[in-house]
């Protein structure tokens, strides 16, 4: 024989239990939608991606272009009042001493950054965690 207030409390323990799997429930569907949501805008943003790098390596291109043209130009010029061969030979030289400056001027940078560590960060890291391990005394 079931008495008032242990039918209440069956009906409570069920109503809670119930209503506690129903938001399980919401909140495993709303998870899984906004999992979903994420990959489509990933796939979207990676095909803009895509689209952008492939116009920067065409912009690339064309300028490397457009330089090569401008060296044949300059030696062109040169041409005018020395030696085509001579001429070629200026700008040949003119560029490659640039490539020899920018090659040491990276070399250098490169040798300045290297190891890549983060060494600063790593330093603070240290200071808190001493920090932390003292708990604030000295």
């Amino acid at each position: 024989m079931h008495t008032p207030a242990a039918e209440r409390e069956t009906n409570e323990k069920h109503g809670v239990g119930s209503a506690a799997k129903q938001v399980a429930e919401h909140a495993s569907s709303l998870a899984r939608l906004e999992l979903e949501l994420a990959g489509l805008e990933l796939k979207r943003k990676a095909g803009a991606l895509g689209a952008g790098v492939g116009l920067g390596v065409a912009a690339g291109l064309f300028g490397l272009y457009a330089l090569g043209f401008g060296f044949a130009t300059v030696a062109a010029g040169l041409a005018t009042f020395l030696d085509t061969w001579i001429a070629l030979l200026l700008v040949t030289v003119g560029l490659l001493l640039l490539a020899v400056i920018l090659g040491l001027l990276a070399a250098s940078r490169i040798k300045r950054a290297t190891p890549p560590v983060p060494e600063q960060a790593i330093r603070e890291a240290k200071l808190t965690t001493e920090a932390l391990k003292t708990d604030g005394h000295n």
